[in-house]
């Protein structure tokens, strides 16, 4: 039964993936994230807790963890990575309270920690930069690529406000869809500033979706290596063997 549910789960997610998918026009934007960038992992990290961590957890990774996958000291992620007072081998919880979630946002925001590996980098690339004002919204921001979502823009102060531009109004429904997206009030980065903070909170949350991937890709280099050498050495044992054999 446990596989079952397992399996279950793991469609759904697939589902809601290619739901969301559909509903974007398939217009998602190439994330471009590199896990072999350490520094932008790092800058990722520290985007992250800033402006992310305060509502969404990562419960499947440890501080100390990540400490030992980024290249950071002890020091560095509890004086600057750490906001709830957690211990250094604890998981990244946040410090809001079911209580307060569901009057501000309705719910609990979910956990991150498997985002990257559910929706891919992409999505969540497109998806944190296709916030816009929304006066019809209880806080005031919609998104172009998962309408009526239940949070503001957790960066706005780096991207800065962002208008929708719509297009004509649906004979059926009357609803006007948003064709194109326009910073109105620039925020404190550049528009390349700004994808490139976004690519490191994208690459952070893949990371994030599997740590192991570090490790694994640096271990497959010598892997490939191993190989060859071990191919090229049967090569020559083939080659005396057969030598002998055609001697005969």
């Amino acid at each position: 039964m446990p596989i079952v549910k397992k399996l279950a789960t793991f469609a759904a997610g697939l589902l809601v993936s290619a739901s969301a998918f559909a509903s974007s026009g398939g217009n998602l934007q190439q994330s471009g994230t590199d896990l072999g960038d350490v520094s932008s992992l790092q800058r990722g990290a520290q985007l992250y807790m800033n402006y992310c961590s305060g509502c969404h957890s990562l419960k499947y990774l440890r501080y100390s963890r990540m400490a030992e996958d980024l290249g950071l000291s002890e020091e560095e992620v509890m004086n600057n990575l750490n906001f709830t007072g957690a211990k250094y081998g604890e998981q990244i919880q946040v410090s809001l309270t079911p209580e307060h979630a569901n009057q501000w946002f309705g719910k609990m925001p979910p956990d991150l920690s498997l985002i990257a590996r559910v929706r891919g980098s992409d999505w969540i690339y497109t998806y944190l930069k296709s916030f816009y004002l929304d006066e019809s919204r209880p806080l005031g921001w919609n998104n172009q690529l998962f309408p009526n979502a239940s949070m503001p823009n957790p960066l706005w102060e780096l991207q800065g406000l962002q208008h929708a531009e719509y297009g004509e109004p649906d004979k059926a429904t009357g609803d006007r869809p948003v064709h194109g997206l326009k910073v109105a009030t620039p925020g404190k980065l550049d528009s390349e500033g700004f994808n490139q903070a976004v690519r490191d909170i994208t690459a952070f949350l893949e990371y994030a979706g599997e740590p192991a991937a570090l490790k694994r890709q640096n271990l497959g280099v010598w892997v490939i290596l191993f190989l060859v050498a071990f191919t090229l050495i049967a090569y020559m044992l083939k080659l005396e063997y057969w030598r002998d054999v055609d001697k005969h």
